[in-house]
């Protein structure tokens, strides 16, 4: 079987990570590959943080939860919660908030992200919750300390490391492909 498609069939997503942070030479790799990614007539408007401090996410993790409980959302209540799996790296997708391609470029350059991170033997996940979090206060205050400018969105997240356990195939919903000839 081709080597890309083999890549692309094998892809999980992990949510159990060792304590191993993923080295530098590997990390850069992976986020050349999300440069790599297609973006709308070539304007390239996403950027790429990632963050391997384990105090700071912690501290994105407590205040993540904090705007959950907020919220009335059960995850802020449970002490175990953690919206990045402990993983040892979280990498942040974000653009302008005006950026015309935000999605569909942030999407491309994650998959790109989730690929690589398969070929190099690791683990990943796409995380969601700083999307719907980012303009609160309190998340927002780490997220500029991060270097991610108030005036920029979330778009998702990667979570990045080894993985802890085995990944399980899913299960695959037949029909949702359909050649029209």
């Amino acid at each position: 079987m081709n080597e890309v498609i083999k890549n692309i069939k094998s892809r999980r997503s992990c949510r159990a990570y060792t304590d191993v942070q993923v080295e530098t030479e590997i990390l850069n790799e992976i986020l050349e590959c999300a440069l790599c990614g297609p973006s709308g007539m070539n304007k390239q408007g996403c950027y790429y943080t990632a963050i391997q401090n384990k105090e700071i996410l912690k501290e994105l993790n407590d205040a993540v939860k904090e705007v959950f409980k907020q919220r009335g959302d059960e995850r802020g209540a449970n002490e175990n919660y953690n919206f990045y799996y402990n993983s040892p790296t979280l990498i942040i997708v974000s653009a302008k908030k005006d950026y015309k391609y935000f999605y569909t470029d942030g999407s491309a350059g994650l998959e790109n992200i989730f690929l690589a991170a398969t070929s190099l033997g690791l683990g990943s996940c796409w995380i969601n919750q700083l999307g719907d979090t980012c303009n609160s206060p309190l998340v927002r205050s780490v997220l500029d300390r991060c270097h991610i400018p108030s005036d920029f969105d979330i778009i998702g997240c990667a979570a990045i490391g080894y993985s802890a356990n085995q990944s399980v195939e899913p299960k695959r919903v037949p029909g949702r492909s359909l050649i029209v000839r």
